[in-house]
């Protein structure tokens, strides 16, 4: 039988108990904040993080390159293991993938597949689970690696904004749109596609914005059984009360819950809301 071990990033929210369960192994990415390096999840856990994102005046800077955090897991893996599944981040937020592949190429004598999830948090997590779950059945390389695939392709992400500003301190959206939010006080949604942000809906209260993502759930998913990964950033009432309306409108299979780890909360800021979802 095939012993695969399947690697992620940081970035991937999925439960720690399941992360046991499966023997994934997260590879952290690195924090920088007020010239302090931080390991993410290890340096910096995430109830001090979020208490200190809250009412600090600076913001704090992600780094994706963790080639030698993954080359320290694969040299710990070599001689244990039949191969290595890596599945990363989208390409196009982070060097985390780019990253796995400059360790791949210093590691001889183990096969090693590098997997673009194209999503984050929630989304990733879900693909690299799904790969987890088909190496514990004793698939081979390249069976873990067709499933992450296959999931990739299939999984969705939608980020519950309370704010716009963390992602236009960070780079990812303009100035103007954040501007616009803040005045209209509205609570934007978006989607991950493709590896890139997409602006879905903005609805103008909290009530408002858990309703349109279950509407939104609802006009994207065709069938069942279905998958949900549900991440908050320090927002975990909210993240119950999604839980209990996806729950009752689609009886999905499982509902993953867990916090967004730092290197994410960064750029979502408190209150923000992730779910992800997939038809088998």
């Amino acid at each position: 039988m095939s012993k695969i071990a399947v690697v992620t990033d940081s970035t991937a929210t999925i439960p720690e108990e399941l992360v046991k369960k499966y023997n994934i192994y997260v590879a952290p990415m690195g924090i920088i904040w007020d010239r302090e390096k931080y390991r993410d999840g290890i340096d910096l856990k995430r109830d001090e993080f979020y208490k200190r994102l809250r009412s600090s005046l600076t913001l704090p800077t992600t780094s994706g390159a963790i080639q030698g955090e993954f080359l320290q897991i694969f040299e710990n893996l070599r001689g244990k293991v039949d191969g290595v599944v890596v599945v990363t981040i989208a390409s196009a937020f982070s060097a985390v993938y780019s990253s796995a592949i400059n360790a791949k190429e210093m590691v001889s004598e183990m096969p090693i597949e590098i997997v673009d999830s194209m999503q984050a948090t929630a989304s990733e997590g879900l693909v690299a689970l799904a790969a987890a779950k088909t190496a514990a059945v004793g698939s081979d390389i390249q069976e873990v690696a067709q499933k992450a695939k296959d999931i990739s392709k299939k999984v969705q992400c939608l980020l519950a904004m309370d704010t716009l500003e963390y992602l236009r301190r960070g780079g990812r959206v303009n100035y103007p749109s954040a501007i616009f939010a803040r005045l209209l006080r509205v609570k934007p949604i978006l989607s991950i596609e493709d590896g890139k942000l997409i602006p879905v809906k903005k609805p103008i209260t909290r009530k408002k914005q858990l309703e349109t993502l279950l509407n939104l759930i609802g006009e994207r998913v065709t069938k069942t059984p279905l998958h949900v990964a549900i991440n908050d950033a320090d927002f975990r009432e909210g993240a119950e009360n999604l839980k209990t309306l996806i729950a009752d409108k689609y009886k999905p299979v499982e509902i993953l819950m867990s916090e967004m780890p730092p290197v994410v909360g960064i750029h979502v800021g408190p209150d923000a809301l992730c779910v992800g979802f997939y038809n088998e």
